[in-house]
């Protein structure tokens, strides 16, 4: 019995993280295929529909719920899988993966709401003509203020809060278990907002970047791997808070 549950257990471990890699492939291939369409149409992002626009508001709030599932979920990945361990170390029988899958889902389900409110935002920005056609803030001193508020940020005790429970899974399920499907929805959605307070400012620096700059978005959901999976987190936090702070000064003192 005991390898038989060792069995399954590895067996579900392997189909949750195939399932996982799949979902992010499909979300980087949709962003991928996004970004290409508009260069290979030879479209700027004036010539798209604007933003208060239905349609247009649709296909913004579906690529930053696409964005946030390619960044964010290969750093939840360890907390979704030893979710599954815990369920069968309590006792479950057969498969576990209609938990891990309710628990994923609720997690990406607080980025589904993040994704509503930078659209939103997004929306605001180029009504008040502050985006360029290239998705990237207008104004220097406003990119570079989100800069200087996004390095300070990395350096508040809330922010490492945050990041501690996103770095500790185990802790995490070890004050929070519930059991059940309506467990799994709810410690999904509480793993999700504590990765929501580390990581939402690191987001709107896409803003920054450019929404829909690949490199850009490849680069901060490395660091946001880097910060919850490597040695020496808070290192790398104030470290980035440090570079991020002298990067706005430097472009407010160019304006």
């Amino acid at each position: 019995m005991v390898r038989l549950d060792t069995a399954q257990l590895r067996g579900d471990r392997w189909i949750a993280l195939a399932g996982l890699a799949a979902v992010v492939a499909l979300s980087w291939l949709y962003l991928w295929h996004f970004a290409a369409g508009m260069d290979h149409a030879g479209m700027a992002m004036t010539a798209m529909p604007r933003a208060p626009d239905p349609g247009a508001l649709v296909l913004t709030f579906v690529m930053w719920t696409a964005m946030m599932t390619a960044m964010m979920l290969p750093s939840a990945a360890p907390a979704i899988v030893l979710y599954g361990a815990l369920v069968r170390k309590h006792g479950a029988r057969g498969t576990v993966l209609p938990g891990v899958w309710i628990f994923a889902g609720a997690y990406l389900l607080i980025w589904t709401g993040f994704s509503a409110a930078a659209t939103l935002l997004q929306a605001f920005l180029e009504q008040a003509s502050l985006m360029t056609p290239s998705m990237k803030i207008a104004s220097a001193g406003l990119a570079g203020s989100a800069l200087v508020a996004a390095g300070v940020y990395q350096l508040t005790p809330l922010k490492q809060a945050c990041l501690s429970n996103c770095r500790n899974p185990l802790e995490f399920f070890m004050l929070r278990w519930r059991a059940g499907p309506g467990g799994a929805f709810r410690m999904g959605l509480e793993h999700g907002a504590y990765c929501l307070g580390c990581c939402w400012v690191l987001m709107l620096l896409l803003f920054v970047a450019g929404v829909m700059n690949l490199a850009w978005v490849a680069l901060i959901a490395a660091f946001v791997f880097a910060e919850k999976l490597l040695p020496a987190a808070r290192l790398v936090s104030y470290t980035a808070g440090a570079v991020l702070v002298v990067s706005g000064l430097w472009m407010l003192s160019r304006i």
